[in-house]
């Protein structure tokens, strides 16, 4: 019996031990959206911004957990053919989210640079496509992977890499027949650099 506890209570120190070197911190977020969309005729990047707030859920120097929410402002340049006049007319693509994340962040022997990557929920809030005639669905899902640095007072520098994995309109690239026309998805891709600022909390 006194084997059992003290077993118990050499676990329950451990236990507690772990959770102290837990650490959860709020922090905003915000910076540069460059974004495109794949397999449109004429498609350019449109430079857009992004901005939101985080939780930095730090395990160890090693491995941090960052639930983010941000609203990223997405979508292309492009031109738009209209039959009336027979002509082209440069335009913008708005696409915009409300994005839910959760990156894992991996530090280089516990110093500021990292390697970050996590999957992403995107809810659409708005659009200007009806314009043109079409209606894009409502949310995407998206893998996000990038590199950054952090600074010991909370701020952080990012480059990240975000591939949107559902087609804005829902199409799976099958079509009833024998063939396939996965080149035909359009799939949103976004460049992003910006800076994170996580507050300290006592």
């Amino acid at each position: 019996m006194r084997k059992l506890t003290l077993i118990a209570f050499v676990l329950f120190i451990g236990l507690a031990t772990t959770q102290a070197q837990v650490s959860v911190s709020p922090g905003i977020r915000g910076g540069l959206n460059l974004t495109s969309l794949t397999n449109i005729d004429n498609n350019s990047m449109k430079s857009d911004y992004y901005v939101g707030g985080l939780v930095e859920i730090k395990f160890n120097k090693f491995f941090t957990l960052q639930p983010e929410i941000t609203y990223s402002r997405q979508g292309a340049n492009g031109r738009e053919y209209f039959n009336q006049s027979n002509t082209f007319q440069d335009t913008k693509y708005e696409l915009n989210y409300v994005t839910f994340g959760a990156v894992g962040k991996f530090y280089f022997h516990g110093s500021g640079f990292h390697v970050l990557a996590g999957p992403s929920l995107d809810i659409k809030t708005d659009d200007n496509f009806g314009q043109f005639g079409y209606d894009p669905i409502g949310t995407d899902l998206a893998f996000v992977g990038g590199l950054g640095y952090t600074l010991p007072i909370g701020l952080t520098f990012e480059a990240r890499f975000k591939q949107g994995l559902i087609d804005i309109y829902g199409y799976d690239g099958l079509d009833s027949g024998d063939y396939n026309y996965y080149n035909d998805i359009i799939l949103n891709q976004v460049l992003q650099f910006g800076i994170s600022y996580t507050f300290k909390v006592k």
